[in-house]
């Protein structure tokens, strides 16, 4: 009896052992995985940058649609008619070639682990898929474009790992670019120049309901961080806000904040009224400066002060 007590023990160590070594390593492996998601997010924030950096070769695109034929041809030339006649865009490559100045981003919509619900945000959604095997994640994104002069696109991609899900994100925000419409639409402004929206719309996800209303200059953009993003990708640098229902869903903010958007082109406007709030459909155009003209300007210039007469002193001639 006395051995088999002995052995006993002898098996009860260990066991107490690899349990505190396991309850030691927990608190590590945590931190770890926290570092690895802080790690994750700047990862994917810094390879957006780095496909906004790199220039797209038109020459080795295939196109497979008619209308990316057509736009590799040089037959369109403008994203503001094509969105007009309201033909699909179904591939990215062409949002790539016709606004070849657009920028990129990605939205915080999710949050690491942390202590009573503080933990940091993060770009990636997390969710879990319980099954026999064990938990099988999947990442979420939301990524948006824009060349801060009239026009903006999101996109919502999923996957099991974080890279292709950002890859699917871009590709659909390029396949859902829309053309916002600006003004100068509140009575305390009268500026003229179109810095805000024109009127006011409202728009609805689900439960998350979010009202954009026009604000004078000066007076910025009052709303959600995220909402904020998209519209200044829009063009838009002052507008007012309200929001309704649960709100703390961000995919739902974002997309009434789209639908939103979608309504200012959608409203049918009279012809009176759009010079009165100067609304403005297209992209500013910035006005051009030849060199030709400034050189002509310049050579005749050169030419009157060679033309004109010196002038004389006749008194001090007089006077010597």
């Amino acid at each position: 009896m006395k051995a088999e007590e002995k052995e006993v023990k002898k098996t009860e160590e260990p066991k107490k052992e690899t349990e505190a070594k396991s309850k030691e390593e927990k608190p590590v492996e945590e931190a770890i995985k926290s570092n690895e998601i802080i790690d994750e997010d700047k990862r994917a924030k810094r390879d957006v940058r780095n496909i906004r950096d790199k220039t797209f070769d038109k020459e080795s695109w295939q196109p497979k649609t008619g209308l990316g034929k057509q736009i590799k041809e040089g037959e369109i030339t403008s994203l503001s008619e094509l969105l007009d006649e309201g033909m699909n865009i179904l591939e990215s490559e062409i949002i790539d070639i016709l606004l070849p100045n657009m920028e990129t981003d990605l939205l915080l919509i999710g949050q690491s682990k942390g202590k009573f619900g503080g933990g940091k945000r993060r770009v990636f959604r997390q969710t879990q898929k319980k099954t026999q095997e064990g938990n099988k994640p999947k990442f979420g994104t939301v990524a948006i474009i824009g060349n801060k002069n009239g026009f903006v696109g999101t996109g919502y991609g999923k996957s099991k790992e974080t890279v292709p899900a950002r890859e699917k994100s871009l590709r659909n925000a390029k396949l859902n670019v829309i053309k916002i419409r600006r003004g100068c639409g509140s009575w305390k402004c009268g500026c003229g120049e179109p810095h805000t929206i024109p009127f006011k719309v409202r728009g609805k996800s689900g439960s998350s309901i979010i009202e954009l209303m026009p604000a004078p200059r000066g007076t910025g953009l009052k709303i959600e961080k995220e909402c904020g993003k998209i519209l200044e990708l829009g063009g838009i640098s002052d507008v007012w806000s309200k929001t309704f229902g649960q709100t703390k869903t961000k995919i739902n903010l974002i997309k009434a904040c789209f639908n939103a958007l979608k309504q200012l082109s959608e409203i049918k406007v009279q012809g009176r009224i759009k010079e009165e709030l100067k609304i403005i459909d297209d992209e500013i155009k910035e006005p051009v400066v030849k060199e030709e003209v400034s050189e002509e300007i310049g050579s005749e210039t050169s030419k009157i002060e060679s033309k004109a007469p010196k002038s004389t002193n006749r008194k001090f001639e007089e006077t010597t």
